[in-house]
């Protein structure tokens, strides 16, 4: 389970920048490309927090939807998953959106 490291390594890196200060809400964006799993990730925070200033924060995951433009038939389509397909058939796709993973805001008290 690769969330358990990615989200220790998010919790010690809002540990560097707010120090000792209580953390009520970290907000990050997952995009369903990125090969996180964001209930994998709620979970894993609860325990990477334990005994640190974002113990009892709220981990808010906003999960933009996936996005690709095919470069055959210039058609953009939803990507829910890892299959680069444009509808029309080619696989010459380009990726627009869904490969976030990223820290976007933190709340402190």
């Amino acid at each position: 389970m690769h969330e358990l490291s990615i989200t220790q390594s998010l919790v010690e890196a809002v540990l560097d920048r707010i120090g000792e200060r209580k953390v009520t809400a970290v907000n990050v964006q997952v995009g369903p490309l990125s090969g996180v799993l964001p209930d994998a990730m709620r979970f894993c925070f609860d325990v990477a927090s334990a005994g640190t200033a974002l113990a009892g924060a709220q981990l808010m995951i906003d999960e933009p939807p996936g996005l690709a433009r095919c470069r055959s038939c210039h058609d953009e389509f939803g990507l829910d998953d890892l299959i680069l397909l444009c509808p029309c058939g080619s696989a010459d796709v380009e990726v627009l959106s869904g490969r976030e993973l990223m820290l976007v805001s933190v709340e402190v008290a």
